[in-house]
């Protein structure tokens, strides 16, 4: 009987893949069109997207210099904890998020989130008590908490390990711009606004980006993708490939191996040695990355006013930016990650002790610099690092990513108390702490490879079947195009 018979056990469909497979050539004409057309429909939109989520999260530090803090009498204790209760609404619903996803309709649910939490955001601008931020910071970290890990699980799902993390850094560059954009907008908003209606300028920061946030989900309904082998938006062909092509590379595609249920793939994730020591590197970079929530504090405390405060933020993120990018097309052009991560690490951690001990405000605003573009330069090649290690099944990458992203961002409840305003102008206990969070990064990124070979990776019987599985799929399809050959 032939390749799609029942004595294969395998579907029409999958049989038309085995044969594609089977005689697949990587980086075709057709492959390269291919890649282009899923850039087009992923990348400008989650980019977009995320300097939302990102803005929609951070403004509360431009609001705070804005008045915020006086309109609401709120005190450094206070104000930490308006920044650390969003992640611990971020780290209870992760998780769970990404359980969802695997399992829904990607072009539906990231939307969806972004339609509630921009409402969310705008809403937050009624706030007249301290425990109503509270309250509404809580609820914006349970709902935001879906995003960032979906689209790193989602982008996983379309491309190969090679092509991972120039993406990846490509959609993390929305959050280092989030805050150049940032500036700029609370600038304007801040300058030109206050009072106008009656409303202070910090409140209407709050409903003008969170009317933006509202308007964007609604297109992104009409242009995100699905996962390769459903989208509706290619072809069958387009889908075959897409999916064909990451078999070939070793990774899921998300929807075509043999599934992991929620609780396996929970489980899988809980005892890989794996996940926990990317956990903790992540741990380190997210937490010296709380200095995005006091940057313009930062400039401020150099001597700026409170509008030019916003706007000398720009500077910080385009340098990260461009830094951010150039190390990820350096790490994928290479293929490598290791040595990648620690020097961009290696660099935020000098250039956060040079800030800590040189008087001089110029070099101090450019050392600061640096120490956003280390920060901002390593998370998205960590995060590219940890799907590319941790491949298979997708179920279980989709939890490891929640994972690693949820305990690493609720380093935020304690990075959030380091920078106290006793402390100014030097703030010398908040780039200490930044400085010792990076050095230690550096040293474990260092010894990565040292402490993931010394683990032997025991799976569990599902993956182990799914992994077999996928080996036995391998078999077939050889034999398919083999037989195809022949006829």
């Amino acid at each position: 009987m032939d390749v799609k018979g029942k004595d294969t056990g395998i579907s029409e469909e999958d049989a038309a893949r085995m044969a594609a497979l089977a005689s697949y050539v990587p980086d075709t004409d057709e492959e390269k069109r291919l890649v282009r057309k899923i850039d087009f429909y992923l990348m400008p939109m989650l980019w977009i997207m995320y300097i939302m989520n990102y803005i929609d999260r951070t403004n509360i530090g431009n609001a705070r210099i804005a008045g915020m803090g006086d309109d609401l009498s709120l005190d450094d204790q206070e104000y930490a904890w308006v920044l650390s209760i969003f992640f611990f609404g971020y780290l209870l619903c992760e998780v769970p998020s990404n359980m969802i996803l695997s399992r829904s309709q990607p072009s539906i649910f990231l939307p969806g989130i972004m339609l509630v939490w921009g409402a969310l955001s705008a809403v937050m601008a009624v706030s007249h008590t301290y425990g109503a931020l509270l309250g509404f910071r809580f609820i914006l970290g349970c709902i935001e908490s879906g995003f960032f890990p979906g689209v790193l699980y989602l982008l996983s799902c379309w491309y190969k390990k090679g092509e991972l993390g120039k993406r990846f850094a490509i959609f993390y560059s929305a959050a280092i711009l989030s805050g150049a954009f940032g500036g700029l907008f609370a600038g304007a908003i801040t300058g030109h606004l206050d009072n106008v209606h009656g409303i202070h300028g910090w409140r209407w920061l709050f409903i003008i980006e969170g009317a933006a946030t509202v308007g964007i989900s609604c297109i992104a309904f009409f242009v995100l993708l699905d996962f390769p082998a459903t989208t509706k938006k290619f072809t069958e062909a387009e889908r075959n490939l897409a999916v064909i092509r990451l078999l070939h590379d070793g990774m899921d595609s998300g929807r075509t191996l043999k599934r992991m249920s929620h609780k396996e793939a929970l489980v899988s994730a809980a005892v890989d040695w794996r996940t926990w020591v990317f956990t903790f590197l992540f741990m380190m970079v997210a937490g010296s990355g709380t200095i995005s929530y006091f940057i313009p504090t930062l400039t401020k405390s150099l001597g700026y006013d409170t509008v030019m405060a916003q706007y000398m933020t720009v500077p910080i993120y385009a340098v990260a930016t461009v830094s951010c990018n150039v190390l990820a097309y350096s790490a994928d052009r290479f293929a490598e990650r290791r040595w990648h991560v620690t020097a961009a690490l290696f660099v935020g951690f000098i250039s956060c002790v040079l800030t800590a001990t040189i008087p001089s405000n110029t070099v101090r605003y450019v050392m600061i610099c640096f120490t956003a573009s280390g920060i901002w330069s390593a998370l998205p090649l960590l995060l590219a690092w940890t799907s590319n290690t941790v491949e298979l099944p997708a179920e279980k990458r989709a939890v490891v990513l929640a994972i690693v992203n949820a305990c690493g961002n609720f380093s935020s409840v304690y990075g959030s108390r380091i920078w106290p305003s006793w402390n100014a102008p030097s703030y010398s206990v908040g780039f200490g702490c930044t400085a010792s969070f990076l050095g230690a990064g550096t040293v474990l990124a260092a010894l990565m490879p040292i402490l993931l070979a010394k683990w032997r990776h025991k799976m569990t019987e599902t993956e182990r079947a799914i992994i077999e599985a996928r080996e036995d799929r391998e078999e077939q399809l050889e034999n398919a195009g083999e037989s195809s050959r022949t006829v």
